[in-house]
């Protein structure tokens, strides 16, 4: 039996699925929401992914790679820096990718001072900080639609 190649074929783009434009060509376009979602669950695992049991204290990933002297504070400022592209992706504002940037350095500074830095870490929380001043900005901005419902909530009896 020969193994002959089929030649490539030029097919015309699917127009059913939805392309962007970007780097990364042909990638899919989820939406602002879905993006924000992603993000969310990135500083989620980053920041507060597990429980310490006896304190009932929540850290996540960042706290744990940052135990590891020095690469690990680069690492967890290298894995925070993607909230911060991602907010660049979705428009955000010079003055808020600033913040968030101030943030993310801040964290790894401090961090980066042993076993206080440590502490710091598991305490500051930059991602979750970063993604609620994005989702904040995206709400009064018209990107995404309110996460929670704001007021005050009153009782009716009757």
């Amino acid at each position: 039996m020969s193994s002959a190649r089929i030649p490539p074929q030029d097919f015309p783009p699917r127009r059913d699925i939805p392309h962007q434009a970007g780097p990364f060509p042909g990638a899919l376009d989820l939406g602002r929401e879905a993006s924000l979602a992603r993000l969310e669950t990135l500083a989620h695992l980053m920041d507060s992914a597990f429980v310490i049991p006896g304190i009932n204290r929540r850290v996540g990933f960042d706290a744990l790679i940052g135990l590891v002297p020095l690469v690990g504070d680069v690492a967890g400022m290298v894995i925070s820096s993607f909230i911060v592209y991602g907010a660049r992706r979705l428009g955000a504002p010079r003055w808020l990718i600033g913040r968030m940037a101030l943030n993310v350095a801040f964290d790894g500074v401090v961090g980066a001072v042993p076993l206080a830095g440590d502490i710091f870490d598991a305490a500051f929380k930059a991602n979750r900080r970063n993604v609620r001043l994005l989702r904040r900005w995206m709400e009064r901005h018209g990107g995404v639609r309110p996460n929670e419902i704001e007021g005050t909530a009153t009782r009716l009896s009757g």
